[in-house]
């Protein structure tokens, strides 16, 4: 249970929608007066943020080879589960399998360095966490 200081965090893949626009939709959808609601989305889907990361999951073994994924960046994959499927060593990725695998081992700070959408997460992870995180953290 939150209790009173709870917080809400709302992860939704973009797709082809206007991350700005579609996160301004959702926030004002899911409006509450008793928590703080913040809203990211992941431009264009979640498995994007393992593709920022792919260095790292190459290192310890999920990935066989990559390759940058576009001139634009991984925000900018669309089909970034195929972009896994063809890299992974187990084959094709099953999200229900993969993604929690993945998730738990990414590097978030390659992540972050590389995904503009995921240095939004982190923003608002920290905001979210600030009340129970020391000023020294």
């Amino acid at each position: 249970m939150a209790g009173t200081a709870g917080a809400i965090l709302i992860l939704h893949d973009a797709d082809d929608a206007c991350p700005v626009q579609l996160s301004a939709e959702l926030r004002q959808r899911t409006a509450r007066a008793d928590r703080v609601i913040s809203v990211v989305l992941a431009n264009k889907e979640f498995e994007a943020w393992f593709i920022a990361s792919a260095d790292s999951l190459r290192e310890i073994g999920y990935l066989t080879r990559i390759s940058d994924p576009s001139e634009s960046g991984p925000d900018s994959v669309r089909g970034a589960k195929e972009w896994l499927s063809t890299r992974l060593h187990q084959g094709t990725y099953k999200p229900t399998v993969d993604q929690p695998k993945l998730a738990a081992v990414f590097d978030l700070q390659e992540a972050r360095r590389n995904s503009r959408s995921f240095r939004k997460l982190w923003r608002e992870m920290k905001l979210l966490l600030a009340p129970w995180i020391s000023p020294t953290n």
